[in-house]
């Protein structure tokens, strides 16, 4: 008991001091998993010879990971989008397998050390390149979103590959001879014929029965009011069906992959994401710690050259490939860029098929040895590629002239200049143009402009950061200039270059928050919308009449509390610092009690009709 708790120390603590240092330099949860495994693995020798049996328990975190990202896969969801699934991912998926297959096979290799090698190899990380995506708020680009288009046909090619490799392996007879398997396989020795059909009764079986069984079950387990039987029923269908399909000889991970997208339209399905996702990151991560643990570091020193050179030759076939399937879509410059330094290393899925192919004996220890480091290497150097990406983004942008696409000449004069077309501007421009008033649209996004030209919409290419491209819009004629960008920084100097050399222009500005919001109005806006505070402000109103207040009164105390919102910001604009932290000005800490104060009152005086909230906004404002 001394031993196994000792043991369950050592890998938790590691897992949490390493994911927290991998986190804070940018590299990703997985890549923590994998360092704290060769700490306590090959460099401090903590943990030997019971990583395999650990390994074993571990996988079942690769079992509940398929079933969550079935549940993910909404069988509609993949039709609407099965042109680009199949076009690009499946496109990279076949060509990367068939490129490394072939060079495989020029090295001397069989046929199935090729093919499983290009399976295991072929695959990008979903986790490292999405979490990196959103940091960096690129996952809505077009490069963005052909990325995650590609991930997610990976996150399916895994299925077949997870049972292609045993076939490939023939390791029925020679797993068990070795005492690899310990698991029972009933149809072993059986006629194909029988296999295959006992095979599609059981996985039909799982398909049909977990939509019928699952939504009465969690229906009768909600009237319990057992919280925690919901975790153990979630835990009994995964372990079963795992254990079922291993029985007939399949792969646990592909029956619990089935059963997920069985259950992807289940009106449970976040019920049963929010009770496995703990147990999943728990197994899942301690898998790769188990990895880490068995990297080979004796081969790496001997052979440093070999697994380098694998290494870099990966990293330079996955972006050739990526490259020429991004021009054959006609995807932008900067976005092929961004496709091709995203997807170029392996994945996480590598280490499980790679785990799978050992099992089945169809790839020799030094060769799968080889390929553990090469994933390894390339996931550790992809936070590199964005490096290199972002390098030669910020060089483009420096250098205009070269760029691939040059800004947009605007030869026409609008009174109404719109800088940013994304979620917020799109609505702005729709409603002044239902009314008849037409804009002059500029948007930094090579897509985005691309995009809406195509249905109609005249945009135009630019960074309006540019004094040059602002006159030539027409600023010194404007009527209105709208500032809806989502970039925090470049839209207060935009504000301020326009305030200085037109002070009479009306300026409206979008603010992330009251903090932004303060920035803008010292910046020089007219009007400053926060993104979110009309839906807030509708939302409370809902709610008020939700508690019995009549809905004119709820609409007065709305707007009450609106006027007395936008004179809060007003009088706090002087006030704020943007050099200091977030309401550490005392002074203007206090104006802000103040003003809090005086709001509470007069909300209250008119909820009981004690005045008219215009005549109240007014009086109060009237005050300072």
């Amino acid at each position: 008991m001394t031993q196994i708790l000792f043991y369950a120390f050592i890998y938790l603590f590691a897992a949490v001091a390493a994911v927290l240092v991998s986190k804070r330099f940018g590299l990703g949860s997985v890549l923590g998993y994998l360092m704290a495994g060769i700490t306590i693995g090959p460099v401090l020798g903590l943990v030997g010879k019971e990583v395999e049996s650990i390994q074993q328990v571990a996988e079942f975190g690769v079992v509940m990971m398929l079933f969550l990202v079935g549940l993910e896969l909404a069988p509609h969801k993949l039709w609407a989008l099965r042109h680009k699934l199949l076009g690009l991912g499946g496109l990279q998926v076949g060509l990367t397998v068939a490129l490394i297959a072939l060079m495989a096979m020029l090295l001397g290799q069989s046929w199935q050390v090729g093919v499983a090698a290009g399976c295991i190899l072929a695959l990008s990380s979903t986790a490292i390149v999405l979490q990196t995506l959103g940091e960096k708020g690129l996952l809505s680009s077009q490069g963005g979103q052909s990325s995650f288009m590609v991930l997610l046909f990976q996150d399916v090619a895994a299925i077949p590959m997870l049972a292609l490799l045993p076939l490939l392996g023939a390791a029925g007879a020679a797993a068990k001879a070795e005492g690899v398997d310990h698991s029972i396989n009933l149809l072993a020795g059986e006629p194909v014929w029988l296999q295959a059909l006992v095979t599609a009764l059981v996985l039909c079986l799982i398909v049909f029965g977990v939509r019928r069984i699952v939504p009465p079950a969690f229906r009768h387990i909600g009237r319990t009011g057992l919280r925690e039987m919901f975790t153990i029923f979630t835990l009994m269908l995964v372990v079963g069906i795992a254990e079922l399909m291993a029985v007939i000889g399949l792969s646990p991970a592909l029956g619990s992959f089935i059963a997920g997208v069985a259950l992807a339209e289940s009106a449970y399905r976040h019920e049963l994401e929010s009770h496995l996702e703990p147990f999943k990151g728990l197994f899942l991560g301690l898998f790769f710690i188990t990895v880490g643990a068995g990297i080979n570091f004796k081969l790496l020193g001997a052979e440093l050259g070999l697994i380098l050179g694998l290494t870099l030759g990966l990293l330079l076939l996955k972006m050739l490939v990526l490259y020429g399937l991004g021009r054959i879509f006609r995807l932008s410059r900067p976005a092929n860029k961004l496709f091709v330094f995203s997807l170029a290393q392996a994945g996480e899925f590598g280490f499980v098929l790679l785990s799978i192919s050992k099992q089945s004996h169809l790839l020799p220890r030094l060769i799968a040895d080889r390929l553990l480091l090469v994933i390894a290497l390339s996931m550790v150097a992809t936070p590199l590629l964005f490096l290199l990406y972002d390098w030669l983004a910020a060089r483009s942008a420096r250098r205009p002239q070269t760029a691939e696409r040059p800004h947009d000449e605007i030869g026409e004069d609008k009174p109404i200049i719109l800088l940013g077309h994304g979620r917020f501007g799109v609505q702005i421009n729709s409603m002044l143009a239902a009314c008849g008033f037409h804009s002059t649209v500029i948007d930094y996004h090579a897509e985005t402009v691309d995009g809406l030209t195509r249905f109609g919409l005249k945009t135009y290419y630019g960074d309006a950061n540019r004094p040059e491209l602002l006159a030539s819009a027409g600023l010194h004629e404007a009527k209105l200039l709208i500032v809806a960008i989502d970039d925090r920084s470049r839209a207060v100097e935009i504000i301020r270059f326009v305030r200085r050399h037109y002070p009479k222009l009306p300026i409206i500005a979008r603010a992330y928050d009251l903090h932004h919001g303060h920035e803008l109005q010292r910046a020089g806006a007219d009007h400053v919308i926060r993104e979110t505070f009309d839906a807030s402000m509708r939302s409370a109103r809902l709610a008020l009449e939700a508690l019995g207040i009549a809905t004119d009164k709820a609409q007065a105390l709305a707007e009450l509390y609106t006027q007395r919102s936008e004179y809060r910001m007003q009088a706090l604009a002087d006030m704020h610092e943007p050099e200091m932290p977030k309401y550490a000005n005392e002074k203007m800490a206090e104006k802000m009690r103040q003003i809090e104060a005086e709001t509470v009152a007069l909300m209250q005086q008119l909820l009981h009709g004690e005045s008219h909230p215009a005549a109240a906004a007014d009086g109060a404002a009237g005050k300072d």
